[in-house]
């Protein structure tokens, strides 16, 4: 829910998924593949890790923003999400400006935007 409305005060359409295999589903029967997906490492049915891996091998998924957003912190974990693909790490529990600064570090919302 903060999720949610972090990015729609930014002016993202917003689309929840339950699971990473219902995430992959949405996306495949969209035409249009979205901008970013906040992943949660601890998902039923396909993991955070696994989504993150189907999208990257996906060559029309391979492109969007990933960030993951978990609970997960030991550095290990960090590791193996970056290698898999994700742009960012976010750790339970985060601030909205710790989002905002997140996702204008990777050039999706204005430098200085609010939340």
């Amino acid at each position: 829910m903060i999720l949610r409305r972090i990015v729609g005060h930014l002016g993202f359409d917003v689309v929840e998924a339950e699971d990473g295999q219902a995430a992959l589903d949405l996306i495949a029967s969209n035409p249009d593949i979205p901008d970013l997906a906040l992943i949660d490492w601890n998902m039923p049915r396909m993991n955070g890790l696994e989504l993150i891996g189907m999208l990257r091998a996906d060559q029309r998924t391979r492109q969007m923003t990933l960030i993951m957003v978990t609970t997960e912190g030991e550095q290990s974990q960090v590791v193996r999400a970056l290698a898999a693909g994700a742009h960012e790490y976010v750790i339970k529990p985060f601030t909205s400006d710790l989002m905002v600064e997140k996702l204008a570090l990777l050039g999706l919302v204005p430098t200085g935007a609010s939340r």
